[in-house]
């Protein structure tokens, strides 16, 4: 005969903590169907003991992948949010090259102007005409590397380090996310235009690659 945990509770008059309790410690036998606890009310002490045993590992399994599903659901959540981020700093990073490129189209514009009227204004001062576009050589080209990345050899995109170590996948998303949480509060980690750089010459990063 199968009851349910209430049914048993009053028919032998049992508080439904203690029928609880008596069921983790596996004191009684019971069955699962459709998601809802039986008690399995038996005269026989060894089918019993085998039937409550099974049982028991049958609902750990089924436990065991329901918090397997809920783990991956959240995994998933959390990459699609991981991507999103590196999406919207790609496109900032797009604008603000844009911009960027924008300003110094224009810069260039309004510099040789000026030059230009210079030169036609005083053509005896070639040295100091000389000496302007210089500085204005400079300036274009700090504005330049504004939207560059880094150049020293030593230093390296986490995107290309982890492509060239191997790294694909769940791994490769695990430690972008290690990147992103340390970034702001661990010196090592570098970004720049939205992209996080190592410099291997510097330091060990072996502890956020694992």
């Amino acid at each position: 005969m199968q009851l349910s945990i209430d049914e048993y509770a009053k028919q032998f008059d049992v508080p439904m903590a203690t029928v609880h309790t008596k069921l983790r410690n596996r004191e009684l036998n019971y069955t699962i169907d459709n998601g809802f606890v039986y008690i399995i009310v038996s005269s026989e002490p060894e089918t019993k003991q085998k039937t409550s045993v099974a049982t028991i590992i049958a609902l750990y399994q089924k436990e065991n992948q329901e918090l397997k599903e809920k783990i991956n659901t959240l995994e998933n959540k959390v990459d699609r949010l991981i991507n999103d981020k590196e999406e919207m700093l790609r496109e900032e990073r797009s604008r603000i090259e844009h911009l960027y490129q924008s300003k110094d189209e224009q810069l260039k514009t309004v510099l040789e102007l000026i030059n230009t009227k210079m030169q036609l204004e005083q053509p005896q001062t070639a040295p100091a005409e000389e000496i302007s576009n210089v500085d204005v050589e400079i300036n274009v080209a700090a504005e330049e590397n504004l939207s560059q990345p880094p150049s020293n050899p030593h230093k390296i995109s986490l995107h290309k380090y982890l492509k060239n170590i191997g790294l694909e996948g769940i791994e490769r998303r695990r430690v972008k996310r290690r990147f992103a949480g340390a970034y702001g509060s661990d010196i090592r980690i570098l970004q720049h235009n939205g992209e996080f750089y190592l410099d291997l010459a510097k330091f060990d990063y072996s502890d956020l690659l694992k």
